[in-house]
């Protein structure tokens, strides 16, 4: 889940939740509000409608004392304000169908403006006797409406105590509600908030980490741990990993290529150390070749020509590839000589695919390999010495093996040679070699082929030992 998304879910749940709360808490105080308000607006009325019958009586006794105008219209005022409320009583009659106490204060409320009317009309047509007796019924029902009203409002405070109470009870709870509802959203907020802090800052932290440890030099670290997240932190966890995993690449590459150019020039000192003047020693061959010519010595002549196109083809410039035909043709030259040297001694086997001759090698790749074989395998041998060489099309490879029956070789010695790339020696090779190592053969082809190329020893002492290479086709 991307940041983006944690931020649009959490932040508006905690805005809903603190707005339940809030809207909670609202609703208690105003169901509270409404109780309280309904209950003090009929206790208001009915005082009200007891405070303005007396001042209606008071008018009235007024105006039958004065029998002027102002008396009068302060009488119509206070008569309006009556029958204006009892038509609020009216409303609460028809809310609460049925009850006749209301309907009782009502009809009360009624005949007193009916009696005070009726003071009015016999106080106009000068019946004293009349307007007394109606005058005396409009203080007696007045008096039945202050009475009446108090006992409504006692009424009213009676009935409304037990809801009051349960108001003010399921109020508390509701705010206890509240408080439990803010709590736990404050404790959620703040859990939250650490989760997804903590969710950003550690990946963040740890990048911070790696990246110091990179910036120091060291490589070898890991990475896999900071790619997992799939925020955007797991995205730039993952661009990072890509990051060192290239760089760790781009170095291996660069430092094969300086390893191929070290190792070249190595190989190259090493050769010109093994030599004595070649070019010198190559013109004199020559010399040689053509005087045991002229004096008859075919055969001297013959071994002295090979000697001199295998110095010759050792002036090569080691960084320049060749064709594995060439590089055959040099190592019939080697084993010529040696034949010259062991005679009966050893003979040679090939077995050689002419389709695979046109294969790039890196020059004197097998010479020092059969060098070997021979130095270290059969050159104390007093007869029956072989040397085999196999040269195959497999498909996307060139199989080439280079056999011998001498002495072999132990599994330190063999395991040694597998670990070319480790190994900071020449190994398997003597002073009598030519010093063009077999761990430096193997070198060049992996830096010259890459981890395509396969190498493979079998050897075992007293029998033999078999080097074969499986190299990826390329003309």
């Amino acid at each position: 889940m991307s940041i983006r998304v944690k931020l649009f879910i959490f932040i508006p749940i905690l805005v809903i939740l603190l707005n339940i709360v809030a809207f909670v808490i609202f609703q208690s105080g105003k169901l509270v509000q409404d109780s309280y308000h309904i209950m003090m607006e009929r206790v208001l009325l009915y005082k009200q409608i007891s405070t303005e019958t007396k001042d209606n009586l008071l008018v009235l006794n007024s105006y039958i004392i004065n029998q002027d105008d102002h008396s009068y219209k302060q009488y119509y005022l206070h008569k309006e304000k009556l029958e204006k409320l009892r038509a609020k009583l009216e409303k609460e009659k028809t809310t609460n169908i049925g009850d006749i106490q209301i309907e009782n204060y009502d009809q009360m409320i009624q005949s007193f403006l009916d009696s005070e009317m009726a003071v009015v009309s016999y106080l106009k047509l000068d019946d004293f006797d009349s307007y007394l007796l109606r005058y005396e019924e409009a203080e007696k029902i007045a008096g039945f409406i202050q009475e009446e009203g108090q006992n409504m409002v006692d009424r009213e405070l009676s009935y409304y105590q037990p809801i009051y109470h349960d108001i003010i009870n399921y109020s508390r709870q509701i705010n206890q509600l509240g408080i439990a509802l803010f709590l736990t959203t404050t404790l959620l907020s703040v859990v939250i908030a650490i989760w997804m802090s903590r969710s950003i800052s550690i990946p963040i932290n740890r990048l911070v980490e790696k990246a110091q440890q990179i910036s120091k030099g060291n490589l070898n670290i890991e990475t896999e741990d900071v790619a997992k997240a799939n925020d955007e932190i797991g995205i730039l966890g993952k661009a990072f990993h890509q990051m060192l995993k290239d760089l760790k690449h781009y170095i291996s590459q660069h430092f094969q290529v300086l390893e191929s150019k070290r190792l070249v020039k190595e190989l190259e000192l090493k050769a010109l150390q093994s030599q004595i003047n070649p070019h010198f020693l190559f013109n004199t061959l020559n010399v040689i070749s053509k005087l045991a010519y002229i004096e008859g010595a075919e055969k001297t002549s013959d071994l002295t020509v090979t000697a001199s196109n295998l110095i010759r083809y050792n002036l090569r410039k080691l960084d320049q590839p060749v064709t594995l035909r060439d590089e055959l043709h040099h190592i019939k030259e080697y084993l010529t000589i040696q034949k010259a040297r062991f005679q009966e001694r050893v003979h040679f086997e090939y077995d050689i695919d002419e389709s695979v001759l046109n294969q790039i090698i890196p020059c004197l790749t097998l010479q020092p390999i059969l060098e070997n074989a021979f130095v270290h395998g059969i050159e104390n041998m007093e007869s029956d010495g072989e040397i085999n060489i196999v040269m195959k099309d497999e498909q996307a490879y060139v199989y080439i093996k280079l056999s011998d029956n001498g002495n072999g070789m132990d599994e330190t010695i063999k395991q040694k040679l597998l670990n070319y790339m480790s190994e900071g020696e020449n190994g398997y090779s003597t002073r009598k070699s030519t010093g063009l190592g077999t761990i430096n053969v193997f070198k060049r082809l992996y830096l010259f082929y890459g981890e395509e190329m396969k190498i493979e020893i079998d050897s075992n002492k007293g029998v033999g030992t078999s080097i074969i290479f499986m190299l990826p086709k390329l003309s």
